[in-house]
C-alpha cells in the first residue's frame, strides 16, 4: 500500500469515534435532532459506519468509495452540530463559540478526505 501516515491518521480517527459510539452511546444520543427517529439505532449505526470507513480508507480497491461515503457521512453529520447549536439541551454545556467553530471544523475534515481522491 502506497498511503501517507497521515490517510492512517484518518483512519485511525474514524474507527476510533465509531468505537465510543458503542462505549459511550449516552453522549451522542443526547446530541441526537429530535426529529430523528429511532436515536439508539442511528448512534450504532453511524459508529458501524465510521469504524467501517475508517478501515475501508486503506485499501486501495475501496478508498474512493470509502473517502466519498466519510464525506457524505459528514455532512449527514451537520445536523447534529446544528441542532447542537440551537438546543441548549443538547449543546451539553459546550461553549457557543466551540459549537460556532465545530462547523467549519467539518468542512475541513470534507477537504481532508477530498485530499485523498
Amino acid at each position: 500500500m502506497n498511503n501517507p501516515w497521515h490517510l492512517y491518521l484518518m483512519a485511525a480517527m474514524y474507527v476510533i469515534a465509531g468505537i465510543l459510539h458503542f462505549v459511550k452511546p449516552v453522549m451522542y444520543l443526547r446530541i441526537m435532532p429530535r426529529y430523528l427517529p429511532c436515536h439508539k439505532t442511528l448512534v450504532y449505526v453511524s459508529g458501524l459506519a465510521e469504524i467501517i470507513l475508517g478501515i475501508a480508507i486503506c485499501f486501495p480497491d475501496v478508498k474512493a468509495f470509502a473517502i466519498y461515503a466519510i464525506i457524505t457521512m459528514l455532512m449527514a453529520f451537520l445536523l447534529v452540530h446544528f441542532y447542537m447549536l440551537f438546543s441548549k439541551e443538547a449543546s451539553a454545556g459546550i461553549p457557543k463559540w466551540i459549537l460556532i467553530l465545530r462547523i467549519p471544523l467539518q468542512f475541513g475534515l470534507m477537504y481532508w478526505a477530498f485530499g485523498y481522491l
